[in-house]
């Protein structure tokens, strides 16, 4: 695996007009949905590796610690942490970048500049950023997913309200300020994860970030066996409530609120618009 930008194997500036997307473990990783809507992107389209941060300038040891495991050739390997960059191809033909890894320990801002540095060489107008919080949100309804930006054009092309959130940031903030005052706009997509049911994965947080990915990228992608696997996680979540009789009140306690706060988003045009989607996928 290429270890530095020295080390490509594939000349940026040969993409087209690429989307892309990043997710990074740790803080901004609730349930690990964020990293896992990359991982399955990259496993789909069979991305291919082209560089990785060198670890050593922005990783504690002692907190993030390299893995030890066995290769085919039964070969003692030692991986370490890092983020790393990869190429695939949407079936629409355009380029897709990937970008995962855990959230560095240091130099935060030097490690936001190499990020946008190397997609600047690939003439990159747009970046979306994924990340998941723990929230008060029950299992048994749709996973919510916040849309963002501080571009006000793409705000007001997009129908999204400015963002009021204040507090503590993660490296997705730090790196989305970067690129925005780079001139690339940036789409931020925060899924929230039921926070009674938070230890990872939770594949119906991903398939929530992945289809709101969708509707910005006006793409559909191949969703595998995420869909059932959703289904199979909010079935097991079920069968741990039926079993804690304090668990199934809050849960039921959660649902009340849901519905008192939040309108029906069923109008014929959203009804329209996730039939169409549901038909390009079928077809492809």
């Amino acid at each position: 695996m290429p270890d530095s930008p020295s080390s490509a194997t594939r000349d940026l500036r040969d993409l087209v007009n690429p989307a892309v997307v990043m997710a990074f473990g740790g803080w901004n990783d609730a349930g690990n949905a964020a990293t896992g809507a990359i991982e399955h992107l990259a496993e789909a389209y069979q991305a291919e590796p082209v560089y990785a941060l060198d670890p050593d300038e922005f990783y504690d040891f002692q907190v993030n610690r390299p893995q030890v495991a066995f290769t085919d050739d039964d070969e003692r390997e030692i991986s370490w942490p890092t983020t790393e960059l990869k190429i695939a191809q949407l079936p629409d033909g355009r380029d897709l970048i990937l970008v995962e890894g855990l959230e560095p320990n240091l130099r935060w801002r030097q490690f936001s500049t190499m990020i946008a540095s190397a997609l600047s060489s690939a003439d990159v107008t747009r970046v979306h950023l994924l990340g998941a919080l723990l929230a008060d949100t029950p299992h048994t309804r749709p996973i919510p997913v916040s849309v963002s930006t501080t571009n006000r054009e793409l705000m007001k092309q997009l129908g999204l309200a400015p963002a009021t959130y204040e507090g503590p940031t993660g490296i997705i903030g730090v790196l989305g300020d970067t690129l925005t005052r780079g001139g690339v706009e940036v789409l931020t997509l925060w899924s929230a994860i039921p926070h009674y049911v938070s230890h990872p994965p939770c594949p119906k947080a991903t398939l929530a970030l992945l289809s709101q990915l969708e509707r910005v990228l006006d793409a559909s992608f191949d969703l595998g066996e995420l869909t059932e696997l959703a289904r199979a996680w909010e079935r097991g979540v079920d069968e741990l409530a039926a079993e804690d009789s304090e668990v199934a009140e809050y849960v039921a306690s959660l649902e009340q609120m849901q519905d008192a706060t939040e309108l029906p988003e069923a109008s014929g045009d959203a009804i329209a618009a996730e039939f169409e989607r549901y038909l390009r996928r079928r077809q492809g």
